[in-house]
């Protein structure tokens, strides 16, 4: 018979690899990264819950009007368009029949309810003046003001438990702080 220092040594040993498997294979959210399609780091990099949304927030380059696009992520990491919200209709503005329901909210024109799937894509981002700005959980990257006339990628990944905790502890340096 083990002796109790012994047996809390095994359990202890069998316990700490068992959690770590547990880490490694639990889901723990997504990751959204926006790279340059030409290569190079990201430029952006947000952990996100499934649903959870983020906002691209521009100037039409026509119609100098405010736009936001306001996105999520399922939970296998494909992106959606949830709404889109502007002054007026401008240039290549408007709603694409069947998909969401259009209202008003104070000035503004809002297509919501949309939930049409994108899954990544590509941006070009305009110049400054355009501002393609990403706005999430109250932070926000202006990504004109890095990578001015870029074409960029934005694509989404599930990532682990053990993932969600090292970026947790240690948030990669294009995540917006």
């Amino acid at each position: 018979m083990l002796k109790g220092g012994r047996l809390w040594i095994l359990l202890a040993a069998g316990l700490i690899p068992a959690l770590f498997l547990v880490a490694v294979m639990a889901p723990g959210g997504l990751e959204l990264q926006v790279v340059p399609v030409k290569g190079g780091p990201s430029l952006l990099t947000l952990p996100l819950v499934p649903g959870e949304r983020f906002t691209l927030h521009y100037y039409h380059s026509v119609e100098n009007a405010p736009i936001w696009e306001e996105h999520s992520l399922d939970k296998k990491g494909r992106i959606y368009i949830e709404e889109e919200r502007y002054l007026k209709f401008g240039a290549g503005m408007g709603r694409i029949p069947g998909v969401g329901r259009m209202v008003r909210r104070g000035p503004y024109e809002v297509i919501e309810d949309m939930h049409l799937p994108t899954g990544n894509f590509v941006l070009r981002v305009g110049s400054p003046g355009v501002d393609h700005t990403i706005i999430w959980r109250g932070r926000s990257k202006n990504l004109s003001a890095v990578a001015p006339h870029e074409a960029v990628q934005f694509s989404a990944r599930p990532v682990s438990l053990l993932y969600r905790l090292w970026r947790w502890l240690f948030p990669h340096t294009a995540t917006p702080h």
